[in-house]
């Protein structure tokens, strides 16, 4: 402030273009005497080239005064050239001229972009008063620009974090949402009830995960998150957190950011370096406490359902007998396979059975419909029920029936697809009941490939079931059952897909794990449901 009592912007950068030495000279002084720092060029093109070099650096000045007469171009063309570089535009020009001026000088200075228009030589006061309007003006415009800015980040980085498929995602999409926020590099860390973190980096090279670092960092955020609910942020001073999280080998302090979501069991931290010279930007931080709020409500339904997809895993798998452990059935060979969905996708009812009855060896490959730990443990009922039933019948109809009746008595919500199908070793005689399933392949030798043409209504719906469809296994044929998660595929027809398998089937190697294996590697890949699949072949005498 001078002795008038009027306000100065400390700092501030100031660009004067002119070609007459001395006006530039006389410019700078009455600048200089305010406290600008004064940058002085000569013509239009140099101009240009500093506006350039400092671009590149960062240090681009507040304002440019012009002076209209350049002897390479015109102050206006010179400001018509900067507003066209998106960069530069919003750099605040005011023109001068120490000719006459008329109105339309005035008009086209504002025309061509600039923000005011300066008769020279002028009282230094006016000067002055000029630059600073100008400066106060870009700045307003400026932070609304970069308000609107942020907000916008913030709302596609909320919508990104809420369409997340898992805990890991979450932690992605959290951390680049900060790292635009922020400008910055941001590591996120999401920790459930069990303490397991989820860690998300973006716009950094975090030290290799073996290093302990990140350990560290999650236990600290951990400590931070106890007992507490709601949003705090907290700076982290460097000994305190650990080297090489946003570089390689280099401390440095942290802003932590961090929700705990309404039951207290489930902590997001939004990391982000920062300068113990830097100032705080209150604006960005209530940013960020509004992203790591977000993250927390969308982390904990993610971070329950974790739960419940394990725990539907586990019963999946110790109920499927696996692939060593089949019991040994007499004049068969039979390979199965189970593969989960993506860990982003629930669990669902897909199952196998190979079992001995009085007629024969049965097989079975069936799906219940839905994704759940309900779907998973109605699975499990109707492999049990299917045992239990196998000891007094063999019928692939009858026993289809009873499947039928058990869920409408049980479960009469739930419906459930199965194939059945009863193989008599010595013959090769197959009878094949089909309740909405995908019917079997028969592979046979050379390579043919067909389906059997059995079909009927799903489990659970008390519909009459037609009679069983017959066909004879030769040694060299193969018989393959598989659920459609295998090749169902969003926005391809199901018949499409099957010619897809059929096709794939009839090229596959000979064998029954090569076949399986070989089905797996073309349509297995981040399947979005679960597999179960079985090939059978006559054993040879």
């Amino acid at each position: 402030m001078d002795r008038n009592g009027t306000q100065h912007s400390p700092g501030t950068t100031v660009l004067v273009v002119d070609d007459v030495a001395a006006s530039r000279y006389a410019m700078g002084a009455v600048l200089s005497r305010a406290g600008h720092r004064v940058v002085p060029v000569a013509s239009g093109g140099e101009a240009l080239v500093e506006l350039d070099v400092r671009l590149r650096d960062g240090t681009l000045p507040d304002v440019a005064l012009v002076d209209v007469g350049l002897p390479d171009m015109s102050g206006f063309e010179l400001c018509r050239r900067v507003r066209a570089r998106p960069p530069m535009a919003a750099l605040p020009v005011v023109h001068f001229s120490a000719a006459a001026t008329a109105p339309g000088d005035r008009c086209r200075g504002l025309d061509a972009g600039g923000d005011a228009y300066l008769t020279v030589p002028a009282e230094p006061q006016e000067i002055q008063a000029v630059v600073r309007a100008a400066v106060r003006g870009a700045r307003r415009s400026t932070g609304a620009e970069t308000a609107v800015h942020r907000l916008t980040l913030l709302s596609e980085a909320i919508v990104t974090v809420q369409t997340a498929r898992c805990p890991r995602e979450l932690a992605a999409a959290a951390a680049d949402g900060a790292a635009r926020l922020t400008a910055s590099p941001a590591v996120v860390f999401v920790i459930g009830p069990d303490g397991e973190p989820y860690r998300g980096t973006a716009r950094c090279r975090p030290a290799p995960e073996d290093s302990g670092a990140h350990q560290a960092a999650a236990r600290l955020v951990t400590r931070l998150a106890e007992d507490r609910t709601g949003v705090t942020s907290t700076v982290v001073p460097a000994p305190l957190w650990p080297a090489g999280m946003f570089r390689p080998g280099v401390e440095e302090d942290a802003r932590l950011t961090v929700a705990t979501a309404q039951d207290g069991r489930t902590a997001v931290c939004l990391a982000t370096p920062v300068r113990r010279a830097a100032i705080t930007d209150p604006a960005a931080d209530g940013l960020l406490a509004r992203l790591a709020q977000a993250c927390a409500l969308a982390a904990e339904p993610l971070l329950l359902y974790q739960v419940e997809r394990h725990v539907a895993l586990t019963l999946q798998r110790s109920f499927l007998p696996q692939p060593h452990k089949l019991p040994h059935l007499p004049g068969v060979d039979i390979v199965v396979r189970y593969v989960p969905a993506s860990r982003q996708t629930e669990i669902g009812g897909d199952f196998y059975a190979a079992l001995r009855t009085g007629e024969g060896v049965l097989i079975a490959v069936g799906d219940v419909v839905g994704h759940s730990l309900d779907a998973a443990t109605v699975m499990v009922e109707i492999r049990h029920a299917l045992r239990a039933y196998c000891v007094t019948e063999s019928d692939p109809v009858v026993l289809a029936e009873q499947l039928d009746r058990m869920l409408q008595q049980y479960h009469p919500d739930i419906t459930a697809t199965v194939c059945l199908a009863l193989v008599d070793p010595g013959s090769g005689r197959v009878r094949i009941a089909n309740a909405g399933h995908i019917p079997p392949l028969i592979l046979r030798e050379g390579g043919g490939a067909e389906y059997v043409d059995a079909c009927g209504p799903l489990l659970g719906l008390g519909l009459e079931r037609p009679a069983p469809t017959e066909r004879r296994l030769d040694p060299t044929d193969r018989l393959l059952m598989v659920t459609d998660g295998l090749i169902e595929t969003r926005g391809t027809p199901l018949e499409t897909s099957m010619e897809q398998l059929r096709t794939a089937a009839a090229d596959a190697p000979a064998g029954l794990d090569t076949l399986c294996d070989v089905l797996l590697g073309c349509f297995g890949r981040d399947r979005e449901d679960d597999i179960a699949m079985l090939a059978l072949r006559l054993a040879p005498v």
